[in-house]
């Protein structure tokens, strides 16, 4: 499918051919849940811990007699039950991860690429490049309208264009091999340059 190319200041920069198998799919919920699944699971730390009756700081002294008394049979002041005691069965740390096939993980990716096509919030650039001043690039991307943008570009991301953008809010830019679903979707617009839909056909045949 042909698809209109701009530039940076607005311009009209001709056409490119996007492949049907990664901009023209019917986008599945299913498929795309499936994978932020594990891109979220695989980026939670885990570290969560509690303290077990073995590492709470009580004496483990026994607090009364056994018998006698008319209540409940205790060791020490360590144990669940009571304030302050150890956290029976509690979160230790662990990974949260599990795995994906690369089949599947390209899978979502085609159908994040085709889900942005169907919304309307794809754009392709000719180039992205800046001349530096984060000044004018902000003025470039307030005048085209983007807000929340992900740029995508070819194997490797234009140093200049780069650190022009890197204080402007809401404009993330990543080149082709770190394009993923979570970024994708959580964009409002998705914004790819000529070098990076080629990357992304190469990368997802």
């Amino acid at each position: 499918m042909k698809f209109d190319v701009i530039q940076m200041d607005g311009g009209k920069a001709g056409s490119v051919e996007l492949d049907e198998a990664l901009f023209g799919l019917e986008p599945r919920a299913d498929i795309l849940h499936r994978v932020v699944r594990w891109q979220r699971n695989n980026a939670q730390q885990g570290t969560h811990k509690v303290k077990t009756r073995s590492e709470t700081s009580y004496s483990t002294k026994k607090i009364y007699r056994q018998k006698g008394t008319g209540g409940a049979r205790h060791g020490d002041r360590n144990a669940p039950i009571f304030r302050k005691g150890g956290i029976y069965k509690g979160p230790t740390p662990r990974s949260h991860g599990h795995e994906l096939t690369k089949k599947f993980r390209k899978l979502g990716l085609r159908h994040a690429l085709s889900a942005k096509m169907k919304a309307g919030e794809l754009v392709i650039i000719d180039a992205a490049t800046a001349a530096g001043k984060t000044a004018a690039l902000a003025k470039q991307v307030k005048d085209l309208g983007w807000k929340r943008t992900l740029v995508v570009d070819g194997a490797s991301v234009n140093e200049e264009f780069l650190i022009a953008a890197r204080n402007i809010e809401g404009l993330d830019i990543l080149p082709s091999v770190g394009a993923n679903v979570y970024d994708i979707l959580k964009s409002d617009t998705l914004v790819i340059t000529k070098a990076g839909v080629e990357a992304l056909e190469a990368r997802l045949k």
